[in-house]
């Protein structure tokens, strides 16, 4: 069963969540997990991008990012030949990766093919309710949680 932790920042700074994204999916790779960030907000995908362009100046943290048709196959999903460690996409995946980080407003419905699923949530009234949100649907249907205050 997929696990989901939930990293509760104390800053509604929008790049503090970013950098805070970074940083996991620094620390995942880094292990040689696989991640996959989703989210609705292309704007949002592109931003982390580019932060983590920056983040490590002493290592690249291969990445590919897919926000259009054109870079994803005919069904909109992930194409699964991806060499890179780290995809950034608005769509589907189509293989199981072991890390799911979501910024997107609800939950993915393909969450559970991850072991693990992260939820970054900020001081972002908007963000908070969000993420209570999707909290209570782990929740009510019994995924294990944990809180990681930051």
């Amino acid at each position: 069963m997929t696990r989901v932790d939930f990293y509760l920042l104390d800053s509604a700074d929008a790049q503090a969540r970013l950098q805070t994204v970074c940083k996991l999916i620094d620390k995942a790779s880094s292990r040689g997990q696989r991640v996959f960030v989703h989210s609705d907000d292309t704007a949002l995908l592109i931003r982390l991008d580019k932060s983590l362009l920056h983040y490590r100046p002493d290592r690249f943290i291969a990445h590919r990012l897919l926000v259009d048709h054109c870079n994803a196959d005919a069904s909109n999903s992930v194409n699964e030949a991806c060499p890179e460690v780290v995809t950034l996409s608005s769509f589907a995946p189509t293989r199981h990766d072991a890390v799911l980080i979501n910024l997107a407003r609800e939950v993915p419905v393909f969450f559970s093919r991850f072991e693990r699923t992260l939820e970054v949530i900020d001081r972002q009234e908007s963000i908070r309710e969000q993420g209570r949100t999707r909290y209570r649907f782990y929740q009510e249907r019994g995924y294990p949680l944990k809180y990681h205050n930051l």
